[in-house]
């Protein structure tokens, strides 16, 4: 039912409301959400609390993570239409978009990674936007309507989705063609993840960024896009993060550089969160351990 509720306000921002009052009834709305949405509160508290270590001054946090996801539904769902080069040049900061042009002279790709913190999806569509062919894996709504809105918004501005059950190959040709990929990195939504430390606790997490990184020779680059005030955005552009020039052929050898490579990035992602704690989206308890049970026991 929230889906629809979020495409139904979508419609209504995108075609009815200056964006100063969308923002406005985004947050009167995420209030709401918050008030009576118990699960999500609840996730969101237990997530921050490995955060930050002022019991205190959570709940004001976790109220903030709701009304940055409302503002963050209003940029998605506008941004097909009003994202323009003099939105760019007005709203955002790329002080290192240089990184991903020497990468790409490379000729091996470049393998994006970024996490649900800031507003990613604005973040992609932006790079698009500037010229980059950009291939997005992204995982399919289970309601159609919604999932084709969602769709139609990242793809208005020539990005490229790919639903998660179909992105291997397609990220493959992609990097093979000397293309960027992008990849959510702080959520696993198969089972086939590694557990790795993570805010001191255990986390699963994707093993796809460093599987195309060892296979095809491309580097990762952490880049996040994150608010900064109201309405003007960092993005946030990390150093890239190279696979070994030998791949070993023993699997356990394989398996070693493979876990080497995840947690470098797993430490970038973890260092953004740590520093905006109230632009992690993260709406699902993140942890996978019983909380009486230490890191790495």
């Amino acid at each position: 039912m929230f889906k629809y509720w979020v495409y139904l306000f979508g419609q209504f921002c995108v075609n009815h409301l200056p964006l100063a009052v969308s923002y406005r009834l985004a947050e009167w709305l995420s209030d709401i959400h918050y008030f009576f949405s118990f699960r999500d509160r609840r996730a969101v508290r237990d997530n921050l609390r490995q955060v930050i270590s002022e019991t205190e001054k959570i709940e004001p946090l976790v109220r903030e993570v709701f009304r940055n996801f409302g503002r963050y539904l209003v940029e998605f769902f506008r941004m097909a239409k009003h994202l323009d080069d003099h939105y760019i040049q007005e709203k955002v900061s790329i002080p290192n978009l240089g990184i991903i042009d020497r990468v790409l002279k490379e000729g091996k790709g470049v393998i994006l990674l970024t996490a649900h913190i800031g507003n990613w999806e604005l973040g992609g569509v932006i790079l698009s936007r500037l010229g980059y062919s950009l291939l997005a894996i992204a995982l399919s709504h289970k309601e159609r309507p919604v999932n084709n809105l969602f769709n139609q918004q990242r793809e208005a501005q020539g990005l490229r989705v790919v639903p998660l059950h179909l992105s291997i190959r397609k990220c493959l040709e992609a990097l093979n063609q000397n293309q960027c990929v992008a990849i959510l990195g702080d959520r696993n939504f198969t089972s086939n993840g590694e557990e790795l430390n993570f805010l001191e606790r255990r986390v699963s997490f994707p093993k796809g960024p460093a599987l195309f990184s060892l296979r095809t020779g491309a580097p990762i680059v952490p880049i996040f896009f994150i608010r900064k005030g109201f309405d003007r955005f960092d993005l946030i552009i990390e150093e890239p993060i190279y696979p070994p020039q030998t791949i070993e052929s023993d699997l356990i050898r394989q398996n070693e550089q493979q876990s080497v490579l995840m947690r470098q990035y797993v430490a970038c992602t973890e260092k953004m969160i740590r520093t905006y704690p109230g632009q992690w989206l993260m709406f699902r308890r993140f942890w996978i351990e019983n909380p009486e049970r230490p890191a790495g026991s």
